[in-house]
């Protein structure tokens, strides 16, 4: 019972921030500076013909009536109409989501296991060179900046040496080919998806291994791995069986979360990289005050990392029940 109040508390305090974060981001795309009417209406459009247009995008409404409409649609599930592409707002983000998905999905789940592990050996031998050398080594790529080294990466192997594709995420020239089969164009994809999915993997792996490495340390000190040793227990079985399994909570923890942000797509990794993901989607739909289009991005956004904090909760309820409370 105590764990059914506990869960149904922290849902409703989702629900109500959700819908503050709603209400937010209603305001903060119209009183931003810019216009997108200017951007959309036509100079050699009639004024009838703008006005027929404004209107028919509702901009001509005062603000409570908008926001009753933005409300409305909502909860009928239509995001309206982008701005600038002139077609369905969730027909956008349904093509772009699998690009986003392919990539930093990928990239996590890739970079947790190789942190993971290379976290438990870093702690197993602390104060040695290995230690001293992966711990070295993940600070390094913990801390680089993400624009630099993605230029870097293009720079170096697509420009300088042209091993691989300098952006997108196909090559018109193959796709377009009535008779290029199904692998051919599968091993186009993922030629230009390597660049990206390297570097994004060089950015965090680092931290899931200083994750790894800090909270197997901590492990490692709790008597019931003094008690295994006392056993006779071999130091593999003790290390893989007893330790990592315990110690790996807060890395999942992370990883449930980044799985949650990486929805947004990493607009810089997108759009270095000319990524046709949300992240991309959504600066161009930010610069260009495409309210629709935006919205319903960071909507989606706010839901995915809300329901991944939720997620979290009901996992470490079940763990320890002192959160309950």
């Amino acid at each position: 019972m105590e764990l059914r109040k506990y869960l149904f508390r922290r849902l409703i305090e989702i629900t109500i921030i959700f819908f503050v974060i709603m209400t937010i981001l209603f305001l903060l795309f119209r009183l931003a500076p810019g216009d997108p009417v200017s951007r959309m209406v036509d100079p050699s459009m009639t004024p009838e013909d703008a006005r027929h247009l404004i209107s028919q995008l509702g901009l001509d409404q005062p603000l409570y009536q908008q926001y009753i409409i933005y409300l409305r649609n909502f909860f009928s599930g239509d995001f309206g109409v982008s701005f600038h592409y002139g077609t369905s707002v969730m027909g956008i983000i349904w093509d772009r989501l699998p690009n986003t998905a392919i990539l930093f999905t990928t990239s996590i789940i890739l970079s947790a296991f190789v942190g993971i592990f290379l976290g438990k050996i870093a702690s197993w031998h602390k104060d040695k060179k290995i230690d001293t050398w992966l711990t070295l080594g993940a600070l390094i790529c913990h801390t680089l900046f993400l624009p630099w080294l993605a230029l870097i990466m293009i720079w170096f192997f697509a420009y300088k040496i042209g091993w691989f594709p300098l952006n997108g995420i196909l090559s018109p020239e193959i796709w377009i080919q009535t008779d290029a089969c199904f692998f051919s164009k599968l091993i186009d994809v993922l030629h230009h998806l390597i660049l990206p999915l390297a570097t994004l993997f060089l950015i965090h792996f680092g931290s899931y291994l200083l994750i790894m490495r800090s909270s197997m340390l901590d492990t490692l000190k709790e008597d019931y791995i003094t008690t295994a040793r006392a056993k006779g227990l071999k130091e593999k079985i003790i290390r893989n069986h007893h330790a990592a399994p315990n110690a790996a909570l807060p890395v999942v923890t992370s990883i449930a979360l980044s799985l949650a942000f990486s929805i947004n797509g990493g607009a810089l990794t997108e759009t270095v990289f000319s990524w046709p993901g949300i992240g991309r989607e959504l600066v161009f739909a930010v610069s260009n005050n495409d309210y629709p289009l935006a919205q319903a991005s960071f909507l989606l956004i706010a839901a995915v990392v809300l329901l991944s904090n939720f997620l979290v909760d009901i996992l470490y309820a079940y763990l320890d029940p002192r959160i309950r409370y």
